[in-house]
């Protein structure tokens, strides 16, 4: 029987997972345990960042706008988000984190560094750097581009 390949994209979805793992364990710890993993992967692209709508939320969970609204409507109705109007459009609906998102985020934070550092611990301080440093460098023509602009 031959070896099986190992994939990138496999790896790095094994690595995601275990992270993943982790902050919901972790997150139920901390008194947020109603945090799903759907959710986790939603809170990512909104952590750190300025509102966003709906749509580009679906872009980026490669799910569709209504599954996207659903997940958020459940986030809402928990307390983690809130929906208003976009200043430039009344018809584009906006997600934010409330207070209490910001809490759980800022929590999520604490426990990411934690894994880094056990990370660091397990691989070493300068494999950790030269990850982190590899997964930043731009992949696709279009993310250097948006470099050098």
């Amino acid at each position: 029987m031959g070896t099986k390949k190992a994939y990138l994209r496999r790896l790095l979805l094994d690595r995601s997972n275990w992270i993943e793992q982790r902050l919901i364990d972790h997150a139920e710890i901390n008194g947020y345990g109603d945090v799903t993993p759907a959710m986790s992967r939603l809170f990512a692209h909104l952590a750190g960042s300025k509102p966003i709508s709906l749509s580009e939320l679906g872009r980026r969970l490669s799910v569709t706008r209504q599954a996207v609204h659903k997940l958020a409507n459940e986030a809402a109705r928990l307390n983690y988000v809130e929906f208003f109007d976009s200043e430039d459009d009344a018809r584009i609906k906006l997600l934010r984190f409330t207070q209490r998102g910001r809490d759980m985020a800022k929590s999520a934070e604490k426990e990411l560094d934690g894994i880094e550092a056990e990370l660091a611990l397990q691989i070493g301080e300068t494999r950790l750097t030269q990850l982190k440093s590899t997964l930043a460098l731009p992949w696709e023509e279009a993310e250097r581009h948006k470099i050098k602009s």
